[in-house]
């Protein structure tokens, strides 16, 4: 079912577009009119996201290392020239996790998911925001990042995932204060646990004493991350700014 925000005419870029919530974002925002560049590390999964979308002729499938800058701009380089036009509408949904306790944790593993998480929100952002300034396309130009409830609480046998997921957040307000001036907006989500393959490697019965503390007692779905982030990309927004928006079934712990 549609939530009625008109697309027509914008190109999105997503990166992690070739599972969970990156695809139900990619699946929406095509749905709603938008000409989608579904980026992923995995090129087959962003290839099988593109054959899921609404007619998929329009949109492109790209491989994007979200943590190696010269991938990131070929990405975009490639996406401004198979749609024809610069991308106003950035996801950076993009992100890995590595279950280890903090006290036997490698600083190779750690600094691993730092790369993604962060600093691949960082290039992505940056080079993206910078296109849309210098093409004059700044202004309605819209930025949700896909930050996490860890990033607010911490998450045991995760202490890197939720640093970079506190990270994101921080780096979110930072860039909004600094982008209104452009007319861009930027804001991000803390989804709790949601039906991913990052929640894949979580034992059910660890998912279950997690959901003892959440209101409604399930995880979530991509796609209901995906309507939050529609809204957010949206211009029934206009007014939220350096925003992070819990998306978690009340999770109270």
């Amino acid at each position: 079912m549609a939530s009625g925000n008109n697309f027509n005419g914008k190109i999105a870029l997503v990166t992690g577009g070739g599972s969970g919530i990156g695809r139900a974002v990619c699946q929406i925002l095509a749905r709603e009119g938008a000409k989608v560049s579904v980026c992923d590390i995995n090129l087959q999964g962003a290839q099988e996201t593109l054959a899921s979308l609404k007619q998929p002729g329009v949109h492109v499938a790209l491989h994007m290392d979200v943590a190696d800058k010269e991938s990131v701009r070929e990405a975009l380089s490639a996406t401004q020239e198979k749609l024809k036009g610069t991308p106003t509408l950035l996801v950076n949904s993009a992100g890995i996790s590595h279950q280890t306790p903090f006290l036997e944790m490698s600083e190779e593993a750690f600094m691993k998911v730092v790369d993604v998480n962060l600093k691949g929100t960082f290039l992505v952002s940056q080079l993206v925001c910078n296109a849309m300034i210098e093409r004059g396309e700044a202004k309605g130009g819209s930025v949700v990042n896909i930050a996490s409830l860890a990033g607010r609480n911490g998450l045991a046998m995760n202490c890197q995932y939720a640093a970079t997921k506190g990270g994101v957040m921080a780096f979110t307000k930072s860039c909004a204060k600094e982008l209104a001036k452009t007319g861009m907006r930027v804001n991000c989500i803390l989804p709790g646990a949601i039906r991913t393959p990052l929640l894949a490697v979580i034992s059910e019965e660890r998912i279950k004493e997690g959901m003892k503390v959440n209101a409604l007692g399930r995880p979530g779905e991509p796609e209901e991350v995906a309507e939050m982030v529609a809204f957010l990309l949206s211009e029934k927004s206009t007014y939220m700014m350096g925003a992070c928006v819990e998306v978690t079934g009340g999770h109270y712990a």
